[in-house]
């Protein structure tokens, strides 16, 4: 639903080359309910579903420059984008090292964190059942809790677990990337990196209405897809392995041509302009942002 929508949409069109990946029966994907592709579609909070999707931002020859797990906001969406874009003016710079890039790269990244919007860091909220999934599944092993103390209390207490008590998802992704910098495509460990919360997550979106959100259609019978392990799990228990592969023989994930993703960052059609696409200062136009004449203009009336 992000992608298709301004300012998301118009960036996408405008200065990427885009492609995707099928992930539903890779051993490491989530799992969700089976969706039509005229279906209803609802918003959700940023980072929900991350084993179900992962939108990843490439340099042209395949580098990861970024990565969000799950859904966003589009116009969260949009400012990942421009980030992404002047990590890529660092991964060019020949004048610095892997390491200087590295190391450029892991404090661009936690600095990027401590500078988001409010709204933004508001619409990251990690989703409830997630954050009880991760203190009650995860306690002393999992990166995503802020306060490990208050967490311990309410669970000690049984009782509500402080949302406060959780990193959102913005500042989680941002301190995850910080760990990969600058790694190809092929090797990225997007298991690890969308590992957190409950393995499956559904909106139930074609049950709801479409004006009020209300659940109007109850199924507990929904096709579920995804992560072929876990649906064999739940449908055959312990004698899944009779009818699923062992997830040790599976092949890497991003084993596609080193090519994938050539003439990422370049704006089609228009080689005149001389600045990359993120230098959002100079081009104040850019994906629905007025310029200054056009304000000026505005308030003149």
């Amino acid at each position: 639903m992000s992608l298709s929508q301004d300012p998301a949409y118009s960036a996408l069109k405008n200065y990427f080359v885009c492609g995707f990946k099928d992930i539903t029966n890779e051993s490491y994907s989530g799992m969700s309910g089976r969706h039509t592709t005229f279906g209803n579609a609802v918003n959700t909070t940023n980072g929900a579903g991350p084993r179900n999707l992962q939108l990843f931002m490439l340099s042209s020859d395949g580098t990861v420059l970024h990565c969000l797990p799950g859904y966003w906001n589009s116009r969260d969406l949009v400012y990942e984008m421009i980030f992404a874009a002047q990590l890529d003016e660092v991964y060019k710079d020949r004048s610095l090292g892997a390491r200087e890039k590295a190391e450029k790269f892991r404090t661009m990244q936690l600095a990027h964190a401590a500078q988001h919007p409010k709204q933004m860091s508001n619409r990251s909220r990690m989703q409830g059942f997630d954050q009880q999934y991760e203190a009650k599944n995860r306690l002393t092993e999992t990166d995503t809790i802020r306060d490990v103390n208050a967490v311990k209390a309410a669970l000690k207490t049984d009782s509500h677990i402080p949302g406060y008590a959780f990193k959102t998802t913005d500042v989680l992704l941002h301190e995850r990337m910080a760990s990969r910098p600058f790694v190809h495509y092929s090797r990225f460990d997007v298991a690890k990196f969308s590992d957190y919360g409950k393995p499956i997550y559904d909106k139930n979106e074609d049950q709801r209405d479409v004006r009020t959100g209300e659940t109007i259609v109850h199924n507990g019978h929904k096709d579920l897809i995804g992560n072929p392990i876990a649906l064999a799990k739940q449908k055959y228990g312990k004698k899944w392995r009779n009818y699923v592969d062992d997830p040790s023989s599976a092949k890497g994930w991003g084993e596609s041509n080193r090519g994938a993703g050539q003439g990422a960052w370049t704006d089609s059609g228009q080689q005149s302009r001389a600045r990359s696409w993120g230098d959002y200062q100079s081009q104040g136009s850019l994906w629905g942002q007025e310029n200054d004449s056009h304000n000026k203009q505005k308030k003149g009336k």
